[in-house]
Parts: structure tokens; C-alpha cells; sequence
């Protein structure tokens, strides 16, 4: 599992502060390792009623990743995250 601090940009309102996002993919242990986080390249993407819809693509040996989502009852945003210490 990895955590990572996250941002969503807007474009105009700059970058603010998000939750915490918590990866973990159980029966894909090479997708994001128990004990460790996502190979540079990897693109997790998700789509749920209830946590809206998002992909991101990791960078810098996991340690961060950029992409885009967007949440219920609103527009799409800019999404990034850094790996939390």
C-alpha cells in the first residue's frame, strides 16, 4: 500500500489541498505492492457513483503522480499527489 498528500488544481485557483488518497491492490501485488508503491509509468484508473472518476500515472519511483479527476457533483480538475512521509 502507498499513501500519498494530494492537490486538485483548477487552473485559474491554483493548487489547494485534498484528502489523503490510499492505494492498495490486493490481487495485483505488481500493480502496487503491499509494502511499497507503483512503478514509474503505472496508471491507476477508478470510476465509482460515490468517489467520482479519475486516473493518474506515477512518476519518480512512485513517489508522485499527476493526472485528473472528478468528483461527485462537480467539474474536473487537475489531480496530483506525493508520496506522504
Amino acid at each position: 500500500m502507498a499513501t500519498y498528500n494530494t492537490e486538485v488544481g483548477t487552473g485559474g485557483g491554483g493548487w489547494q489541498p485534498d484528502e489523503q488518497l490510499s492505494l492498495n491492490v490486493a490481487n495485483r501485488s505488481d500493480v502496487v505492492p503491499g509494502n511499497g508503491r507503483p512503478a514509474d509509468g503505472t496508471t491507476v484508473t477508478w470510476s465509482s457513483p460515490n468517489a467520482g472518476n479519475g486516473s493518474v500515472t506515477f512518476f519518480d519511483n512512485g513517489t508522485r503522480f499527476e493526472g485528473t479527476a472528478q468528483f461527485p457533483d462537480e467539474g474536473p480538475v487537475g489531480y496530483r499527489g506525493r508520496l506522504a512521509n
